[in-house]
């Protein structure tokens, strides 16, 4: 049996996807359906079981969950604007911890989302080298809550049982409930159907013009194959998952308008207050490790992921990823 927790969220259940494509159904999602819209992606999807986080914490700590073939750990509270310091302490820092030490004991290989919220304001660049992830400063409480346990496997020499996937700006179906902090590409969309236009921040740096603030957008397919890689292939460490090419946000405005045939329009709008020494204007994702791990799968281009995005799952009838 897989585990897949936050098996409902994006890239949850965007793994769980990638499994059913490979023949996988026993598969025990863990998450907290809550009175969220979580549950739809999940409709299209095969698994044998499904457990609240709560329960499963409680179960894991007990050693009563047997037959554990891998643990994709993708649950935790994903929002950069999150206030409450301590429960991000114990959903992102201490859960993943318990559930890491859950695989070991059951001597199956984990895969754990980290984030490049990491990376601070970028500073140091975008490696995953271990003395540079030592010196990181992330910028808000969740960037540091995933950076904690980067930092716990580092002190415990405990890398080569978890692949700690660094994720950037991933955007694609299933994304549909994360309200607020849904991507650009998936806001766009809905912004340009109803206004003609799309707003962009302005920029507050002078480096950058407006709309030309960075970013490495990756496409959740391809976060799906390489969670299911790492899976398969049990390479342990802290790994980058981007494309390592930044794009503008110009860039995928101009995407999502040619994807949805309509004339470009965009306006740009003042960097709201709250954001302001804690934005970043630039990531590029370090991706050397494809190489020397002789990954095997190409990576989407943005305008290849933004034109399957819209045509194949926004514009139609069901918008979600299916294994039926």
């Amino acid at each position: 049996m897989y585990i897949v927790t936050g098996g409902a969220g994006m890239i949850g259940s965007a793994a769980v996807w990638a499994l059913n494509r490979k023949g996988v159904e026993d598969i025990l999602i863990v998450d907290n359906l809550a009175s969220s819209e979580k549950w739809k992606n999940l409709v299209c999807l095969r698994y044998a079981d499904y457990m609240h986080r709560d329960e499963f914490l409680q179960k894991i700590k007990a050693d009563e969950i047997k037959n554990v073939q891998g643990i994709v750990h993708m649950g935790a509270c994903s929002s950069t604007t999150e206030k409450d310091a301590d429960f991000l302490m114990r959903n992102n820092f201490h859960y993943t911890r318990e559930v890491f030490l859950f695989a070991r004991r059951c001597g199956v290989h984990m895969v754990n989302a980290s984030s490049a919220a990491t990376y601070g304001g970028g500073e140091l660049g975008f490696s995953t080298d271990l003395e540079t992830v030592k010196k990181l400063r992330p910028l808000n409480m969740y960037g540091y809550s995933k950076h904690l346990f980067d930092l716990w496997c580092i002190k415990n020499n405990c890398l080569d049982n978890v692949a700690n996937l660094k994720f950037f700006n991933v955007y694609g179906p299933n994304e549909y409930h994360k309200d607020n902090m849904r991507s650009v590409a998936c806001k766009a969309f809905e912004a340009i159907n109803e206004k003609g236009y799309l707003q962009l921040f302005s920029s507050d740096n002078p480096q950058y013009p407006h709309g030309g603030q960075q970013r490495d957008f990756v496409y959740i397919k391809d976060c799906a194959n390489v969670i299911l890689w790492f899976l398969e292939n049990r390479h342990g460490g802290i790994f980058n998952v981007g494309t390592g090419q930044a794009r503008t946000w110009n860039s995928l405005a101009n995407a999502v308008f040619a994807a949805m045939e309509k004339p470009l329009r965009v306006k740009y709008v003042p960097m709201p207050e709250q954001l302001r020494g804690k934005y970043q204007y630039f990531t590029q994702a370090d991706m050397g490790w494809l190489s020397a791990y002789r990954y095997p799968y190409a990576f989407t281009s943005l305008e290849e992921g933004v034109k399957d995005y819209v045509q194949q799952y926004l514009l139609t009838d069901n918008p979600y990823l299916s294994a039926l």
